[in-house]
C-alpha cells in the first residue's frame, strides 16, 4: 500500500497551491491508482487544514488502547502455544 504519510503532503501540498479538493482527489487517484486514499479522508484532511491544522499526523482517538502487542501478551501467548 502506498504511503499514508505520502499522500498526506501531496494533499497539503494541493491544498497550498489552491487546489480544490474534488482536484486533489483526482490527482491521488491518478497518481496511486487504487491505493490512493478515499474522497472522504481527503476532503477530512482538507475540512483539516481550513480550520488552521496543518498537521500531517493522525489525532488520537478514544476507544480501547491496543494491547496485543506487549511483550507481556507475547510471552503469555507463546506459553499457551506450548500447552
Amino acid at each position: 500500500m502506498a504511503d499514508l504519510e505520502e499522500q498526506r503532503v501531496c494533499i497539503k501540498s494541493c491544498f497550498l497551491l489552491a487546489k480544490t479538493a474534488a482536484e486533489t482527489v483526482t490527482m491521488l487517484r491518478e497518481a496511486f491508482k487504487e491505493e490512493a486514499l478515499s474522497q472522504a479522508r481527503v476532503y477530512k484532511w482538507f475540512s483539516q487544514f481550513k480550520r488552521g491544522d496543518m498537521s500531517l499526523e493522525d489525532k488520537p482517538r478514544s476507544g480501547r488502547p491496543s494491547t496485543s502487542r506487549t511483550d507481556e501478551n507475547i510471552k503469555k501467548s507463546s506459553r499457551c502455544d506450548n500447552v
